[in-house]
Protein backbone atom coordinates (compact mmCIF):
# COMPACT_ATOMS: atom_id res chain seq x y z
CA UNK A 1 0.00 0.00 0.00
CA UNK A 2 1.81 3.47 -1.06
CA UNK A 3 -1.58 5.66 -0.22
CA UNK A 4 -4.17 6.06 1.69
CA UNK A 5 -8.07 7.46 1.38
CA UNK A 6 -10.34 9.94 4.18
CA UNK A 7 -13.73 8.79 3.83
CA UNK A 8 -16.46 11.34 4.14
CA UNK A 9 -18.24 8.64 6.81
CA UNK A 10 -21.64 10.47 6.33
CA UNK A 11 -21.71 10.31 2.17
CA UNK A 12 -19.29 7.66 1.89
CA UNK A 13 -17.40 10.15 -0.58
CA UNK A 14 -13.77 10.13 -1.22
CA UNK A 15 -12.35 13.72 0.65
CA UNK A 16 -8.10 13.08 -0.24
CA UNK A 17 -5.79 10.60 -0.64
CA UNK A 18 -2.32 10.85 1.06
CA UNK A 19 1.17 9.24 0.30
CA UNK A 20 2.56 6.95 2.97
CA UNK A 21 6.02 7.78 3.89
CA UNK A 22 8.82 5.95 2.45
CA UNK A 23 11.61 4.10 4.47
CA UNK A 24 14.26 7.07 3.89
CA UNK A 25 11.45 9.58 4.90
CA UNK A 26 10.65 7.60 8.83
CA UNK A 27 14.25 6.97 9.54
CA UNK A 28 14.71 11.34 8.61
CA UNK A 29 11.46 11.18 11.11
CA UNK A 30 13.21 9.43 13.63
CA UNK A 31 16.34 10.90 13.49
CA UNK A 32 14.97 14.46 14.02
CA UNK A 33 12.55 13.52 17.09
CA UNK A 34 15.18 11.60 18.63
CA UNK A 35 17.98 14.79 18.45
CA UNK A 36 14.98 17.09 19.27
CA UNK A 37 14.15 15.30 22.49
CA UNK A 38 17.94 15.35 23.42
CA UNK A 39 17.51 19.23 23.55
CA UNK A 40 14.47 19.42 24.66
CA UNK A 41 15.21 17.11 27.70
CA UNK A 42 17.78 19.65 29.03
CA UNK A 43 15.03 22.29 29.16
CA UNK A 44 14.52 23.34 32.35
CA UNK A 45 10.54 21.68 33.45
CA UNK A 46 9.94 25.75 34.22
CA UNK A 47 10.48 26.43 30.61
CA UNK A 48 9.04 23.12 28.95
CA UNK A 49 5.62 23.91 30.17
CA UNK A 50 5.54 27.05 28.90
CA UNK A 51 4.85 25.89 25.54
CA UNK A 52 1.70 24.17 26.73
CA UNK A 53 -0.88 27.35 26.92
CA UNK A 54 0.69 28.31 23.49
CA UNK A 55 -0.73 24.88 22.32
CA UNK A 56 -3.80 25.53 23.85
CA UNK A 57 -4.58 29.05 22.19
CA UNK A 58 -3.43 27.70 18.93
CA UNK A 59 -6.20 24.75 19.55
CA UNK A 60 -8.78 27.44 20.69
CA UNK A 61 -7.95 29.69 17.74
CA UNK A 62 -8.43 26.47 15.00
CA UNK A 63 -11.40 25.19 16.90
CA UNK A 64 -13.97 25.51 14.37
CA UNK A 65 -11.61 24.31 11.70
CA UNK A 66 -10.70 21.21 13.60
CA UNK A 67 -13.97 20.53 14.67
CA UNK A 68 -15.13 20.50 10.95
CA UNK A 69 -12.32 18.29 9.65
CA UNK A 70 -13.11 15.54 12.46
CA UNK A 71 -16.67 15.59 11.55
CA UNK A 72 -15.84 15.21 7.94
CA UNK A 73 -13.58 12.40 8.92
CA UNK A 74 -15.14 10.26 11.18
CA UNK A 75 -18.64 11.46 11.62
CA UNK A 76 -19.76 12.49 15.22
CA UNK A 77 -21.63 15.26 15.65
CA UNK A 78 -20.09 19.13 15.26
CA UNK A 79 -20.89 20.10 19.09
CA UNK A 80 -18.88 16.55 20.45
CA UNK A 81 -16.05 17.75 17.67
CA UNK A 82 -15.87 21.17 19.55
CA UNK A 83 -15.96 20.09 22.86
CA UNK A 84 -13.20 17.80 22.04
CA UNK A 85 -10.63 20.14 20.86
CA UNK A 86 -11.56 22.31 24.04
CA UNK A 87 -11.02 19.21 25.93
CA UNK A 88 -7.44 19.32 24.71
CA UNK A 89 -6.48 22.69 25.27
CA UNK A 90 -7.56 22.43 28.83
CA UNK A 91 -5.68 19.32 29.41
CA UNK A 92 -2.95 21.40 28.04
CA UNK A 93 -3.57 24.51 30.15
CA UNK A 94 -3.66 21.91 33.26
CA UNK A 95 -0.44 20.17 32.67
CA UNK A 96 0.90 23.69 32.61
CA UNK A 97 -0.30 24.77 36.31
CA UNK A 98 0.28 21.04 37.47
CA UNK A 99 3.48 19.40 36.01
CA UNK A 100 6.24 21.21 37.78
CA UNK A 101 4.46 19.42 41.09
CA UNK A 102 4.20 16.45 40.12
CA UNK A 103 7.00 16.18 38.59
CA UNK A 104 9.77 18.03 41.48
CA UNK A 105 12.15 16.16 43.22
CA UNK A 106 10.71 14.09 45.96
CA UNK A 107 12.98 13.79 49.15
CA UNK A 108 13.11 10.63 51.01
CA UNK A 109 13.89 10.49 54.97
CA UNK A 110 17.04 8.12 55.01
CA UNK A 111 20.54 7.95 56.71
CA UNK A 112 22.43 9.20 53.63
CA UNK A 113 23.15 13.10 53.79
CA UNK A 114 20.44 13.48 51.11
CA UNK A 115 18.10 11.07 49.06
CA UNK A 116 15.53 11.78 46.42
CA UNK A 117 13.51 10.73 43.74
CA UNK A 118 13.53 12.25 40.55
CA UNK A 119 11.73 12.03 37.20
CA UNK A 120 14.15 11.98 34.10
CA UNK A 121 12.00 11.48 30.72
CA UNK A 122 12.45 8.12 28.82
CA UNK A 123 12.79 9.45 25.27
CA UNK A 124 10.93 9.33 22.06
CA UNK A 125 7.66 8.03 22.84
CA UNK A 126 5.85 6.66 19.85
CA UNK A 127 1.86 7.01 20.37
CA UNK A 128 -0.30 4.67 18.18
CA UNK A 129 -3.65 6.41 17.94
CA UNK A 130 -6.95 5.59 16.98
CA UNK A 131 -9.68 7.12 15.20
CA UNK A 132 -12.75 8.01 17.48
CA UNK A 133 -11.01 11.43 19.41
CA UNK A 134 -8.39 12.26 16.87
CA UNK A 135 -7.12 15.01 18.76
CA UNK A 136 -8.12 14.18 22.67
CA UNK A 137 -6.30 10.82 22.44
CA UNK A 138 -2.89 12.02 21.27
CA UNK A 139 -3.17 15.31 23.17
CA UNK A 140 -4.09 13.77 26.65
CA UNK A 141 -0.81 11.70 26.05
CA UNK A 142 1.10 14.59 24.52
CA UNK A 143 0.66 17.34 27.16
CA UNK A 144 2.18 15.15 30.29
CA UNK A 145 4.53 13.62 28.33
CA UNK A 146 6.24 16.59 26.70
CA UNK A 147 5.98 18.34 30.24
CA UNK A 148 7.85 15.71 31.12
CA UNK A 149 10.90 16.16 29.07
CA UNK A 150 9.67 13.31 26.00
CA UNK A 151 9.36 13.52 22.44
CA UNK A 152 6.75 12.05 20.54
CA UNK A 153 6.04 10.37 17.05
CA UNK A 154 2.59 9.86 16.12
CA UNK A 155 1.19 6.95 14.16
CA UNK A 156 -2.15 8.24 13.72
CA UNK A 157 -5.56 5.97 12.46
CA UNK A 158 -5.06 5.43 8.50
CA UNK A 159 -8.66 6.83 8.09
CA UNK A 160 -8.06 10.32 9.66
CA UNK A 161 -5.31 11.45 7.86
CA UNK A 162 -6.51 15.04 7.46
CA UNK A 163 -6.52 14.87 11.35
CA UNK A 164 -3.30 13.53 11.93
CA UNK A 165 -2.04 16.39 10.01
CA UNK A 166 -3.73 18.55 11.41
CA UNK A 167 -2.12 17.10 15.11
CA UNK A 168 1.10 18.10 13.50
CA UNK A 169 0.62 21.06 12.47
CA UNK A 170 -0.69 22.57 16.51
CA UNK A 171 2.30 20.44 17.92
CA UNK A 172 4.97 22.04 15.50
CA UNK A 173 4.70 24.94 18.11
CA UNK A 174 6.79 22.69 20.56
CA UNK A 175 9.09 21.67 18.10
CA UNK A 176 8.99 17.97 19.44
CA UNK A 177 6.25 15.66 17.58
CA UNK A 178 6.59 14.33 14.32
CA UNK A 179 3.62 12.69 12.32
CA UNK A 180 4.65 9.56 10.45
CA UNK A 181 1.37 8.54 6.90
CA UNK A 182 2.93 4.65 7.34
CA UNK A 183 1.37 1.54 6.63
CA UNK A 184 0.65 -0.48 9.54
CA UNK A 185 3.20 -3.26 8.52
CA UNK A 186 6.38 -0.53 8.94
CA UNK A 187 5.18 -0.59 12.79
CA UNK A 188 6.78 -3.40 14.23
CA UNK A 189 10.44 -2.06 13.01
CA UNK A 190 10.00 1.31 14.68
CA UNK A 191 8.97 0.10 17.89
CA UNK A 192 12.28 -2.27 17.63
CA UNK A 193 14.66 1.11 16.70
CA UNK A 194 16.20 2.01 19.12
CA UNK A 195 15.37 5.43 19.21
CA UNK A 196 12.08 5.11 20.40
CA UNK A 197 11.99 4.70 24.11
CA UNK A 198 8.59 3.49 25.15
CA UNK A 199 4.82 2.94 23.10
CA UNK A 200 1.48 3.89 24.39
CA UNK A 201 -1.78 2.57 22.20
CA UNK A 202 -4.85 3.34 22.29
CA UNK A 203 -6.74 0.62 20.08
CA UNK A 204 -8.51 -2.86 20.15
CA UNK A 205 -7.60 -5.41 22.52
CA UNK A 206 -6.43 -7.16 19.35
CA UNK A 207 -3.86 -4.40 18.13
CA UNK A 208 -3.18 -4.24 21.86
CA UNK A 209 -2.01 -7.61 22.23
CA UNK A 210 0.38 -7.34 19.12
CA UNK A 211 1.84 -4.01 19.81
CA UNK A 212 2.59 -5.43 23.45
CA UNK A 213 4.39 -8.37 22.17
CA UNK A 214 5.93 -6.05 19.70
CA UNK A 215 7.37 -3.88 22.33
CA UNK A 216 7.99 -6.48 24.87
CA UNK A 217 10.56 -8.48 22.64
CA UNK A 218 12.56 -5.12 21.84
CA UNK A 219 11.77 -4.72 26.31
CA UNK A 220 9.92 -0.98 25.63
CA UNK A 221 7.46 0.30 28.06
CA UNK A 222 3.92 0.40 27.31
CA UNK A 223 1.03 1.75 28.16
CA UNK A 224 -2.05 0.53 26.93
CA UNK A 225 -5.33 1.64 26.64
CA UNK A 226 -7.54 -1.19 24.84
CA UNK A 227 -11.00 -2.09 24.29
CA UNK A 228 -14.31 -1.89 27.49
CA UNK A 229 -17.48 -3.43 28.01
CA UNK A 230 -18.20 -0.92 30.50
CA UNK A 231 -21.40 -1.88 33.09
CA UNK A 232 -23.61 0.69 34.13
CA UNK A 233 -25.41 -0.80 37.20
CA UNK A 234 -28.69 0.86 38.26
CA UNK A 235 -29.79 -0.54 42.22
CA UNK A 236 -33.24 -0.27 43.37
CA UNK A 237 -33.47 2.75 45.04
CA UNK A 238 -31.85 5.30 41.99
CA UNK A 239 -32.80 8.04 40.97
CA UNK A 240 -34.30 6.28 38.22
CA UNK A 241 -34.72 9.44 35.67
CA UNK A 242 -31.81 10.98 36.35
CA UNK A 243 -30.22 7.71 36.12
CA UNK A 244 -31.70 6.77 32.24
CA UNK A 245 -30.61 10.44 30.89
CA UNK A 246 -27.35 9.96 31.94
CA UNK A 247 -27.41 6.52 30.68
CA UNK A 248 -28.78 7.47 27.21
CA UNK A 249 -25.61 9.96 27.04
CA UNK A 250 -22.92 7.42 28.49
CA UNK A 251 -24.12 5.18 25.99
CA UNK A 252 -24.67 7.30 22.55
CA UNK A 253 -21.97 9.86 23.06
CA UNK A 254 -19.59 10.26 19.98
CA UNK A 255 -22.10 7.15 18.01
CA UNK A 256 -21.66 4.94 20.70
CA UNK A 257 -17.87 4.36 19.35
CA UNK A 258 -16.21 4.87 22.58
CA UNK A 259 -13.99 2.33 24.86
CA UNK A 260 -15.07 3.93 27.51
CA UNK A 261 -18.80 4.39 26.58
CA UNK A 262 -21.38 2.18 29.08
CA UNK A 263 -22.27 -0.52 27.13
CA UNK A 264 -23.98 -3.22 29.39
CA UNK A 265 -26.88 -1.99 31.43
CA UNK A 266 -26.97 -3.56 34.78
CA UNK A 267 -30.42 -2.59 36.38
CA UNK A 268 -32.02 -4.88 39.46
CA UNK A 269 -35.19 -6.62 38.24
CA UNK A 270 -37.57 -4.61 40.42
CA UNK A 271 -36.72 -1.65 38.58
CA UNK A 272 -35.56 -2.84 35.21
CA UNK A 273 -38.65 -2.51 33.18
CA UNK A 274 -38.98 1.46 34.41
CA UNK A 275 -35.49 2.29 33.67
CA UNK A 276 -35.56 0.62 30.24
CA UNK A 277 -39.13 2.01 29.10
CA UNK A 278 -37.04 5.49 30.30
CA UNK A 279 -34.08 4.32 28.24
CA UNK A 280 -35.87 3.64 25.06
CA UNK A 281 -37.46 6.71 25.12
CA UNK A 282 -34.90 9.00 25.50
CA UNK A 283 -32.71 6.95 22.98
CA UNK A 284 -35.91 7.12 20.29
CA UNK A 285 -35.79 11.03 20.78
CA UNK A 286 -31.99 11.09 20.06
CA UNK A 287 -32.22 12.54 16.27
CA UNK A 288 -30.14 11.59 13.51
CA UNK A 289 -28.96 13.43 10.70
CA UNK A 290 -26.07 15.10 9.45
CA UNK A 291 -23.97 15.30 11.54
CA UNK A 292 -23.04 19.16 11.15
CA UNK A 293 -26.17 20.44 12.26
CA UNK A 294 -26.09 21.22 15.38
CA UNK A 295 -29.14 19.65 17.11
CA UNK A 296 -27.62 16.22 15.48
CA UNK A 297 -26.92 13.77 18.30
CA UNK A 298 -26.41 10.67 16.14
CA UNK A 299 -24.26 11.17 12.99
CA UNK A 300 -22.63 8.12 11.51
CA UNK A 301 -20.41 5.50 12.29
CA UNK A 302 -17.02 6.02 11.07
CA UNK A 303 -16.90 3.22 8.93
CA UNK A 304 -18.98 0.84 6.62
CA UNK A 305 -17.30 -2.03 7.84
CA UNK A 306 -17.75 -0.84 11.97
CA UNK A 307 -21.11 -0.75 10.90
CA UNK A 308 -21.19 -4.26 9.50
CA UNK A 309 -20.00 -5.75 12.59
CA UNK A 310 -21.75 -3.99 15.01
CA UNK A 311 -25.03 -5.13 12.93
CA UNK A 312 -23.67 -8.64 12.94
CA UNK A 313 -23.12 -8.81 16.93
CA UNK A 314 -27.04 -7.57 17.36
CA UNK A 315 -28.16 -10.41 15.20
CA UNK A 316 -26.13 -13.12 16.63
CA UNK A 317 -27.27 -11.54 20.46
CA UNK A 318 -30.98 -12.00 18.80
CA UNK A 319 -30.50 -15.12 17.50
CA UNK A 320 -28.99 -15.95 21.31
CA UNK A 321 -32.05 -14.38 23.03
CA UNK A 322 -32.19 -11.07 23.36
CA UNK A 323 -35.44 -8.81 22.49
CA UNK A 324 -34.69 -6.20 20.35
CA UNK A 325 -36.84 -3.24 21.64
CA UNK A 326 -35.46 -0.41 19.48
CA UNK A 327 -33.55 -0.05 16.34
CA UNK A 328 -31.28 -2.88 15.34
CA UNK A 329 -31.65 -2.23 11.29
CA UNK A 330 -28.88 -0.37 9.25
CA UNK A 331 -30.34 3.03 7.86
CA UNK A 332 -30.49 3.21 3.96
CA UNK A 333 -28.96 6.08 2.04
CA UNK A 334 -25.03 6.88 1.73
CA UNK A 335 -22.83 7.21 5.08
CA UNK A 336 -22.91 4.66 7.67
CA UNK A 337 -25.28 5.40 9.70
CA UNK A 338 -26.90 2.62 12.51
CA UNK A 339 -29.60 4.15 14.76
CA UNK A 340 -29.90 3.54 18.32
CA UNK A 341 -30.64 0.45 19.75
CA UNK A 342 -31.67 -1.55 22.20
CA UNK A 343 -31.08 -5.21 23.49
CA UNK A 344 -33.37 -6.18 26.47
CA UNK A 345 -32.99 -9.11 28.73
CA UNK A 346 -29.47 -9.93 27.52
CA UNK A 347 -27.84 -12.45 29.87
CA UNK A 348 -24.14 -13.40 30.50
CA UNK A 349 -23.71 -16.06 27.22
CA UNK A 350 -24.71 -13.63 24.64
CA UNK A 351 -22.73 -11.98 22.13
CA UNK A 352 -23.62 -8.49 23.09
CA UNK A 353 -23.10 -9.43 27.01
CA UNK A 354 -19.88 -11.29 26.15
CA UNK A 355 -18.49 -8.53 23.47
CA UNK A 356 -17.38 -4.95 23.15
CA UNK A 357 -19.87 -3.47 21.12
CA UNK A 358 -18.50 -0.57 19.15
CA UNK A 359 -21.34 1.40 18.45
CA UNK A 360 -24.53 2.85 19.11
CA UNK A 361 -25.92 -0.51 20.57
CA UNK A 362 -27.21 -0.77 24.60
CA UNK A 363 -27.52 -4.19 26.32
CA UNK A 364 -29.97 -4.09 29.37
CA UNK A 365 -29.24 -7.10 31.91
CA UNK A 366 -31.65 -7.80 34.63
CA UNK A 367 -29.89 -8.39 37.82
CA UNK A 368 -31.75 -10.08 41.47
CA UNK A 369 -30.45 -7.91 43.73
CA UNK A 370 -27.24 -5.97 44.20
CA UNK A 371 -24.89 -8.08 44.90
CA UNK A 372 -25.76 -10.42 41.57
CA UNK A 373 -25.38 -7.03 39.87
CA UNK A 374 -21.95 -6.85 40.97
CA UNK A 375 -21.14 -9.90 39.86
CA UNK A 376 -22.23 -9.65 36.30
CA UNK A 377 -20.21 -6.36 36.29
CA UNK A 378 -17.04 -7.69 36.63
CA UNK A 379 -18.02 -10.83 34.67
CA UNK A 380 -16.18 -9.68 31.53
CA UNK A 381 -12.77 -9.93 30.28
CA UNK A 382 -12.53 -6.34 30.25
CA UNK A 383 -12.28 -3.68 32.96
CA UNK A 384 -12.12 -0.23 32.26
CA UNK A 385 -14.79 1.77 34.08
CA UNK A 386 -17.57 0.88 35.70
CA UNK A 387 -20.69 3.52 36.74
CA UNK A 388 -22.76 2.62 39.93
CA UNK A 389 -26.20 4.53 40.00
CA UNK A 390 -27.77 4.28 44.45
CA UNK A 391 -28.76 6.85 46.91
CA UNK A 392 -26.89 5.03 49.29
CA UNK A 393 -23.97 6.51 49.02
CA UNK A 394 -22.25 4.55 52.24
CA UNK A 395 -23.31 1.34 50.46
CA UNK A 396 -21.68 2.64 46.85
CA UNK A 397 -18.53 3.13 48.27
CA UNK A 398 -18.74 -0.59 49.54
CA UNK A 399 -19.27 -1.57 46.64
CA UNK A 400 -17.16 0.54 44.18
CA UNK A 401 -14.16 -1.65 45.83
CA UNK A 402 -15.45 -4.59 44.84
CA UNK A 403 -16.04 -3.85 40.78
CA UNK A 404 -13.21 -5.19 38.94
CA UNK A 405 -12.17 -1.34 36.79
CA UNK A 406 -9.68 1.02 36.37
CA UNK A 407 -12.71 3.75 37.38
CA UNK A 408 -15.78 3.66 39.52
CA UNK A 409 -18.40 6.98 39.18
CA UNK A 410 -21.12 6.54 40.79
CA UNK A 411 -23.96 8.29 40.12
CA UNK A 412 -22.80 9.63 37.31
CA UNK A 413 -20.82 8.57 33.61
CA UNK A 414 -17.32 7.37 32.98
CA UNK A 415 -15.10 9.96 32.28
CA UNK A 416 -11.66 10.79 31.49
CA UNK A 417 -10.03 13.90 32.73
CA UNK A 418 -6.85 15.52 33.34
CA UNK A 419 -7.27 15.86 36.90
CA UNK A 420 -6.91 11.67 37.87
CA UNK A 421 -5.59 9.13 36.26
CA UNK A 422 -7.45 6.85 33.55
CA UNK A 423 -7.05 3.40 32.41
CA UNK A 424 -7.96 -0.25 32.38
CA UNK A 425 -7.85 -3.72 33.84
CA UNK A 426 -7.49 -7.10 32.55
CA UNK A 427 -7.94 -6.99 28.62
CA UNK A 428 -8.77 -3.25 28.97
CA UNK A 429 -4.60 -2.72 29.15
CA UNK A 430 -2.86 -1.42 31.95
CA UNK A 431 -0.59 1.37 32.81
CA UNK A 432 -2.42 5.07 33.41
CA UNK A 433 -2.90 7.86 31.21
CA UNK A 434 -3.73 12.00 33.26
CA UNK A 435 -3.52 12.91 36.54
CA UNK A 436 -0.41 12.82 38.59
CA UNK A 437 0.23 8.78 37.82
CA UNK A 438 -0.21 9.56 34.05
CA UNK A 439 2.24 12.03 33.73
CA UNK A 440 5.30 9.86 35.73
CA UNK A 441 4.32 6.76 32.92
CA UNK A 442 6.53 8.12 30.79
CA UNK A 443 9.61 8.98 33.15
CA UNK A 444 12.38 6.93 34.70
CA UNK A 445 11.61 7.41 38.45
CA UNK A 446 15.06 7.51 39.78
CA UNK A 447 16.31 7.14 43.22
CA UNK A 448 19.38 9.59 43.31
CA UNK A 449 21.56 8.59 47.25
CA UNK A 450 24.47 11.54 48.24
CA UNK A 451 26.48 10.29 50.72
CA UNK A 452 28.33 12.77 53.05
CA UNK A 453 31.55 14.95 51.41
CA UNK A 454 34.71 13.34 51.90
Amino acid sequence: MTQITSINPTTGEAIRSFDLQDDSAIESTLAAAAKAQKAWAQVPLSERVKTLPRIAAVLRENKTRYADMIVREMGKPITEAEAEIEKCAFTCDFYAEHAPIWLADEPIATNAFETAVVFDPLGVVLAIMPWNYPFWQYFRFAAPALAAGNGAILKHANNVPESALAVQEVMEKAGLTATLLIDNAKVANIIADLRIAAVTLTGSTEVGSIVAAQAGRALKKQVLELGGSDPFIVLADADLEAAADTAVKARYINVGQSCVNAKRFIVETSVADRFTELFIAKAAALKIGDPMQRDTKIGPMARLNLRATLHDQVQRSIAEGAILRLGGTPIDGPGAYYPPTVLDHVTPGMTAFREETFGPVAAIVRADNADHAITLASDSEYGLGCALWTTDLTRARVLSRRIEAGAVFINGMTASDPRYPFGGIKRSGYGRELGSYGIREFTNIKTVWIGPAT
